[in-house]
Parts: C-alpha cells; structure tokens; sequence
C-alpha cells in the first residue's frame, strides 16, 4: 500500500490502487475475537472476519484498535462510544459504504483515521466534523464521483498527512480543494480515474504541501500535465510522485509536457510505474537539466524504444544532467541505460544505483562516460565476470572519482578479475561484493588491488580459507559473514595491520586459533559458528580489542569457557555484545540449551593448582595413616613373614616334585652358642617337639654320640639331618665352631639348593660388623632370607610358623643304630665321654675304655678350645 502513507522526508508511496494481503489471523487468548494488549490501551482485531464492532469486548481504555482486512460493512454510533481515549482507528480493506454522522462525537482525541480502500460513496464530512484533533486521514480508493472537500475541512488545522480520491473521480476542479488552503501538510496525495477526463487548472494551486503524489494516468488527456506541473510551480517540495502517468499507453505526442519541470522546487522526483520510451524520457530529462531537482527514480518502468527515432550519429542530447543521485530499479529494458544510444547523462550523476534492470554487458564506453560517479551500485542484476570485466576495455583513468563501487548480488565468481577491473579506480575505498560466488581457490589468486580500499562487504559468498590471501590487505573493515568458511587462515590477518572490525557471522568456523594477532582489531562477531571452545588466550594478541560478538555456538560447558567468561566479565576491557541470551551450553548432554551465564561449576573443579594441592595433601594423609596403621598393627612384619612361609611351602612342593626320597635321621640340626641354649631349650625345643606331629631335632647338648670326635659327630649329624638351622647372635660370631659347622653346612649343600640351610636371627646382627673371616656367614646374610626372632609375644606364633614352613611337615625319619641314650646306658663307669658342657667346652669323666688312653692330650686341648668357641650359626632361608 505504497500509496497511502507519505512520512517525512520519505520516498512518497503512490500505490492507492494497489492491494495488500491480509495477514493471516492471530490466535485470541481472551475469548473474544481481538486480542488486548499494551495494558488495555490496544487491541488487534486484524482479519477476523468480523461484520460487526464487538464493543462488548473493547475496554474503554483503548487509544489503539485496529479492525481492518474485515467485513464491516457501516460504522454506527454505538461502535466506538464507549472509547472516549481513541487515537488510533484503522478500518481500511473492509466494504465499509456508510458512516453515521454521530460515529465519532464520542472520540474527540482521534489522530489517525483510515478508511482507505472501501466503499464509501461520499466523503464523510458531517461523521468526520467532531475531530478537530485530526492529524492524519486516509480516505482514497473509495467509491467518490467528486474531490470537493466540504467547507467544514478548514477546521482540521492539525491535518498533517490526506490522501483522497478514487477511481470514479473523473478529474478535478479549481475548488475542490479551497478548505486546505490555509493548512500546511505534510503529505497530500490524490487519486482520479484511470482515464481522466478533464482537470481545470488551479485545482492544486491552494495545496501546500512536502510530499505531492499523483495517481492519475493521462493516457487519454497528456496536456493536462503542464497545467499540473504549472499549479505547483514556485513552491518547494520534498517530493513529487506520479504514478502511473501513462497506464495504458506509451505517448507519441510531439509536445514537451514536461515543460514546467523548470519552476519546480524539489529534492526528488519520482515516476512509479507507466510506460515510457526514450522520447517522452528524454523530454524528462531535458527538463531535468534546467531544474533543481538533485534526484531522480524511475521504478517498475515498462521502457521501449520509440519506433521514429532515428540515432543521427550528432551526439547525445543529454550532457548535463547535473544529480546527487539516480535510481534506474525495475526497469523491463535495459535498453533505458544507452536510451540514445549513449551514456552520457551518467556523467554527472554522484550516485548511480541501477537494480534489477538485468542488464548483462558494460560497454567499453560506459565506463569512460562515468567521470563524474562517486558511487555506483550496479546489486541485483546478473552481471558475470566476462560482462563487468571486458579485457579488450581500456580502464585507465576511468571512474576517477568512484569511492564506493557495490556489485552485491550477481553471478561473480573471481576475485582476480574484480581486483583488475578496479586496479584504476584511484580513489576506490569502499566494495561491496556481497551475495556472489567469490572464494574459490582457484579464481582466487594473484589479486593486485588499489592500496586505498579501507571497507570490503562480502558476506554470504563461499569462501575457502585460502581464497583469504586474494583480499585486499589495506581494509579496515571486512564483513565476510555466512561465506561458509570452516578455518581460518592467520597469515592473511597478520598482513591486514589496519584492521578494526571484522564480521565472521554464521560459517562454519569449527575452532578458534590461539595466538591470533590483529594488532589493531576493535571489533570481531564470531557468533553463529561451530566451536564450541573459546579462551582468552586466542584474543591475547589483539590489544585493541573491545567488542566481541560470540554466541549461538554449540559451546562445551568446561572450566575453560568458565574461565573465559569469568575473565573477559571482570576486566571489562572486551565488551560481549551478545551476552548472556545468546551463549548457551550444547555439551555435555545434562547441560543442554543451558545459557552459560547459569552455568557454575565449583572451583575445586576448575582451579587445578587447587585440584593439585587436595590431591598432594590428600595423598600425604593418607600415607601417613597407612603408615601409623602399618607402625600400630605390625603389618609389614606380618607381610614379609607371610611372604616367607609362602616361598618356604612353594620349595617344599619344588623339592617334591623333583621326586627326593632321602630319609634322613633328624629333621633339623640346631647349631647355637651356649648363650642360646636357655632359649633353645625353653622356646624352640618344646615348640617344635611338644605337639601332634613332632620334629625330630639334633642338638649337641643330647644328641652327640659320646666318645667320638667332635668334628666327627658335628659331621655326621648334619648329614643325617634334613635341614640345619643356625641360632644367630653376638655370641655366636665369638664361637670358633662356627665356622666350622657353616663350612660343613655348605659342603653339605653343593649341588643341591640352600634351602636346607635356616638362619634364625636372634638379634640383630649387622653383616658389615662381622670380621673378614666370616665371609661365608657375611655372604649368606647378604643373599638368603632369615628369619628374625620377634621381641613382641604377639608376633611369635608367625615366627614359628614360618620356622614350620621352612622345615616343612614332619615326616617319618628313620632309626638310628644307636641312640645317645643308649650308649650311654650300656657304658661303665670307667668310660671317658665327652659331652659338651655348660660353657662350651668337652669334659672328661674316668671310664674303663682302655683305647680312649690313648688321646693324645693335644687333641683333647684343642678339643677343648675349639668346644669352648662353639656357638649357632645364622641361617639363610632360600
């Protein structure tokens, strides 16, 4: 509904015939058929097919109603009496054909009335007298037959906006419009029949008004235009509109009736739909030269050639067609470009803005012609490469003055070729070539552009991330939004040292490059991406930087982006324009749709140094109980005499199934120092001999066969035993026996394993303490695991059944010939016996033994020495 309204300082809308869609019904949620709103001040009855007012619903604090695209048919006096606060009525596209004269006595504070496009025969001047407060009145495209306003429209001294007429006013009279003349409009538009019959000059001669739109078509009347044009001469406008000036028919008159063009006043002139062909256009323009119109907008023109014109090869006949700006949109032919031929009215144009005229070629001489454009937007066509950028073309020193060249919205696919086209425009600074197919690599590569250009817009084009090293470098702006780009290449923005804002909206862009240097960026966007991390770390080499725009990213919830928002929130030197509705977690799945700013892990799990600090001292605690339990509970005691009687049953089964069948006399030789012998015969006697199953034990104490050397009985006893076990402490190192007993424990041991060999600790012995000639012992303790007698009580029953598993379970021994018991008994008493006595050392006792005379007292001396020394040996346990 172009036509209709006329704001300020804006492009006059003529489209009074035209027709607008009705929106599609909103949903009432209050059970009746408008939908209240803003308080009770509105309400929003549009398109509910309504034939009637419901004021039954309507609260009679409503300023607002709007009831059009319905089926009203009259407006009653009880439709709006019980709103004395309306403002705003709007009752356009009904079938509305009467008007009581008292519908609107109750609405004294009515601004905004329109009644546009219904069917009213006559206007409603007695219904519209009681609204002196009247701003803006919308009544044309009813069914009038006249224009003449009544005499009481002189008393809308608040008029602002009237738009008036229909398709049965015939043409105007020189009073129809007497009651505005003392009003000051801001807009004045009306509409007449499609085939006009008369117009008497001065009709429009009263009207004062900014913005003058016609919607009348002279097909059938083109003089009356000059007497038009010449009722607005000498005033000033914002903005003239014609409308359909010639609907039907393209004129072929041979007089000028743009004539009067020439004692207007106006900022802009424009012709909205018609028919034109370059005679009647280049009477426009040759108007247009001589006037101070400064803009020109042909729209929705329907251009053709005029069949009696005849190019004569002369010259253009428009050379001086000084404008701020010309629109050429919707144009049927771009023929109207080169109209004669030429392009010479294009040279004095500063803004030149041609869109969807379709055009698909730019001559040569175009290009050369434009000296004069500093702006020119040639968006929405179907420009291709090879039709804006012609390498048979000369462009040096073409578009001298252009600054901001705009071809968004084509089929462009090279950035090379666009680069070459504008090498030459000295003063280029600003592209735009938005809505294109640039960023290929391979149509993106060796781009030579002007060192001025400062603004590149190129959004919604495809680009590859090596395309990025084809743009200028010089910009400070560069809007590379929706270009499909799924990384960025940094070398590119190392390069553009001038860059302050730049817009990455809506790719694909899958992580943020950390170290990204842009030492003079101001401003990034970001948002619409697919990373879904973000740290300050990436902005840290963009010092400037205090705008970012992140969101609707499919963020992972991490102490990272925690980290990151709590950082970027208490420095305040990045502003997150976008924060906090548009950042929401997309992961983990428990957080999804979860905006950020409620997301708040605890700090223990996001501070490690903290993390670090728990686990260190938690580690420590928990060290250090083990340890206090381990030192209460003698746990690792335990654990290694455990460890002792496992390896000593693993040998027993080892030796078992090697198939050892040996029998032997004793199951264990015991070899001690006379310091022990308490020990021995307290604890370790009756442990292992005082039970169900018994070991047979060798001590020298009672098993030493007397009479024999004692070499001899130490020699055979350890042969006759199983195992031999050492009773190791400080006094046993002093006994010279010792040495020998381990030494024969030894033999004993070749080519078999040392598993026979126990050393029982009984105190603590240091290895390292023992003199050199106790090497065996010294090695022994070093390589063989002992057993160590506990001072605890609590801890001697492991201590024995380790000894139990070391010896193994008691088996059957055999008999010897002659026990120590017997020989004893059976020997008179002039027998010499020797038996090791209290202190280490053989006695003597008178027997009836003639050949133990002969003992030479040497062997007895040394006998008695060497039984003096005798003390346990330590024994290793395998």
């Amino acid at each position: 509904m172009i036509w209709r309204l006329m704001s300020f300082s804006a492009l006059l809308a003529g489209a009074l015939a035209s027709t607008t869609p009705a929106p599609s019904p909103a949903t009432n949620t209050e059970g009746g058929p408008c939908r209240i709103h803003n308080t009770g001040r509105s309400a929003d009855c549009l398109g509910r097919q309504l034939d009637h007012v419901p004021w039954g619903q309507l609260p009679s604090t409503l300023e607002d109603i709007d009831l059009s695209y319905n089926k009203l048919r009259a407006v009653s006096v009880n439709d709006f009496r019980r709103l004395p606060q309306l403002r705003v009525l709007q009752l356009q596209y009904n079938n509305i054909s009467r008007i009581d004269d008292d519908a609107f006595t109750y609405n004294p504070f009515l601004e905004h009335l329109d009644i546009f496009n219904n069917s009213l025969e006559e206007i409603p001047a007695t219904a519209l007298k009681p609204l002196s407060n009247l701003k803006r009145l919308f009544m044309s495209n009813n069914l009038y037959k006249n224009a003449t306003l009544a005499a009481d429209f002189s008393k809308f001294s608040k008029l602002q906006i009237l738009s008036m007429g229909g398709p049965l006013v015939m043409g105007l009279k020189k009073g129809d419009f007497e009651p505005l003349r003392n009003i000051k409009l801001q807009g004045f538009a009306i509409k007449c029949s499609s085939n006009l019959i008369y117009y008497e000059p001065g009709s429009l001669e009263v009207i004062q008004t900014w913005n003058m739109g016609f919607d009348m078509a002279i097909d059938q009347q083109p003089n009356t235009l000059p007497h038009m044009l010449n009722d607005l001469a000498n005033k000033t406008f914002g903005t003239i509109q014609f409308r359909n000036l010639f609907e039907f028919m393209y004129y072929t008159g041979d007089e000028d009736i743009f004539q009067g063009l020439e004692n207007i006043t106006a900022r802009r002139l424009i012709f909205h739909r018609g028919k034109f062909n370059e005679n009647l256009l280049r009477m426009a323009l040759t108007n247009l030269q001589v006037t101070p119109i400064k803009r020109l907008t042909l729209q929705y023109i329907d251009f053709a050639r005029s069949p009696t014109f005849v190019d004569s090869g002369a010259g253009s006949s428009i050379t001086n067609l000084e404008l701020d700006k010309l629109d050429l949109w919707y144009i049927s032919n771009p023929d109207v470009l080169r109209f004669d031929w030429r392009f010479t009215w294009f040279n004095k144009i500063r803004q030149l803005s041609i869109q969807y005229v379709y055009f698909n070629s730019v001559p040569c001489d175009a290009w050369v012609e434009m000296e004069g454009v500093q702006v020119l937007d040639v968006s929405n066509n179907r420009l291709e490469n090879s039709f804006i950028f012609n390498q048979r073309c000369e462009y040096r020193s073409t578009m001298p003055n252009l600054h901001t060249f705009n071809v968004s919205t084509n089929t462009l696919t090279s950035l090379k070729d666009l680069s070459a086209l504008t090498r030459e425009f000295q003063r280029l600074s600003v592209l735009d070539c938005s809505n294109n197919n640039f960023g290929s690599a391979e149509e993106s590569r060796d781009c030579v552009w002007k060192q001025n250009i400062s603004r590149v817009i190129a959004h919604h084009n495809q680009f590859v991330s090596e395309a990025l090293h084809c743009l200028p470098t010089t910009v400070e702006f560069l809007d590379l939004s929706y270009c499909n780009l799924d990384q960025l290449d940094m070398t590119y923005f190392e390069k553009a040292t001038n860059l302050k804002e730049l817009l990455l909206s809506g790719n694909k862009i899958k992580y943020i490059p950390s170290h990204w240097k842009s030492p003079s960026l101001q401003s990034l966007a970001l948002d619409g991406n697919s990373f879904g991390l973000i740290s300050m770390e990436s902005f840290q080499d963009m010092p400037q930087l205090s705008r970012l725009r992140a969101g609707n990213n499919p963020y992972h919830c991490t102490c990272e982006l925690h980290a990151f928002i709590e950082d970027t929130m208490s420095t305040g030197k990045v502003n997150l324009t976008d924060w906090p509705e548009n950042f929401k977690c997309y992961h983990p799945e428990a957080f999804l749709n979860t905006v950020i700013s409620n997301y708040l892990p605890g700090r223990v799990a996001c501070d490690i140094r903290l993390v670090i600090v728990i686990c260190v001292a938690t580690t420590a605690a928990v060290i250090l109980i083990l340890m206090v339990i381990c030192y209460i509970f003698d746990i690792p005691w335990y654990t290694k005499a455990t460890y002792q009687i496992i390896r000593a049953k693993y040998r027993a089964h080892k030796e078992k199934m090697t198939g050892e069948t040996e029998v032997f006399v004793y199951h264990a030789f015991i070899s001690y120092s006379h310091s022990d012998a308490e020990w021995v015969r307290d604890q370790l006697l009756p442990t292992l001999e005082n039970n169900r199953n018994p070991y047979r034990l060798c001590i020298h104490e009672r098993d030493f066969m007397p009479g024999k050397w004692i070499i001899d009985n130490i020699i055979e006893n350890i042969e006759n035993s199983r195992k031999v076990i050492f009773v190791l402490s400080r006094h046993f190192v002093n006994s010279e026996w010792c040495n020998y007993e381990l030494y024969f424990a030894q033999q004993r041991a070749m080519g078999k394993t040392f598993s026979d060999v126990i050393l029982v600790v009984k105190e603590p012995i240091d290895p390292n303490s023992l003199p050199s000639k106790y090497c065996k012992l010294k090695k022994m303790l070093s390589t063989k695991t002992y057993l160590e007698w506990p001072q605890q009580v609590k801890q001697q029953a492991f201590f024995w059944e380790q000894l139990r598993s070391v010896l193994g379970k008691p088996v059957q021994t055999r008999e010897r010939l002659h026990s120590a018991k017997s020989i004893t008994s059976s020997v008179g008493a002039e027998s010499v016996i020797e038996l090791p006595v209290e202190d280490g050392r053989p006695a003597t006792r008178q027997a009836k033994v003639d050949g133990e005379k002969q003992l030479r007292k040497e062997d007895v001396k040394r006998n008695e020495n060497e039984m003096t020394n005798l003390r346990p040996i330590p024994v290793a346990v395998a």
